[in-house]
């Protein structure tokens, strides 16, 4: 599977008009990484289900931080809930989501002021 696979030039041309624009930075600095770059490798972590932190920087142009991070800057945007129903649509109709397998994830939270206990657990 090569990247380029991943985020097909009618899939970006969807995608790209929901992304914000980079804030200006007046003191310059490194500039942003490009979006599709960060996106492309985004798809990749979540196809393959890799770390972030494992995802070949050399290949695909940028970080798993930086995808991260991108995500990241996306949803408090309120843009990823749309670009992730665009990408599951494509793939649907491509027939490329195989659901006879899934990963649910979850976090445990710590209760800070504790919680009530029905019955002792034996």
């Amino acid at each position: 599977m090569s990247s380029i696979e991943l985020l097909p030039d009618e899939l970006w041309n969807e995608c790209e008009p929901l992304l914000p624009p980079h804030a200006p930075q007046p003191k310059g600095g490194r500039p942003p990484v490009p979006d599709r770059l960060c996106l492309r490798g985004l798809l990749f972590i979540l196809r393959s289900g890799m770390a972030y932190a494992l995802l070949p920087t050399d290949v695909f142009g940028v970080s798993g931080v930086t995808c991260w991070r991108r995500l990241r800057d996306w949803t408090r945007a309120g843009v990823w809930p749309e670009l992730h129903r665009r990408i599951l649509n494509r793939l649907g109709k491509l027939a490329e989501i195989d659901q006879s397998k899934a990963v649910i994830d979850s976090q445990s939270v710590r209760a800070v002021f504790g919680g009530r206990i029905p019955a002792r657990t034996r």
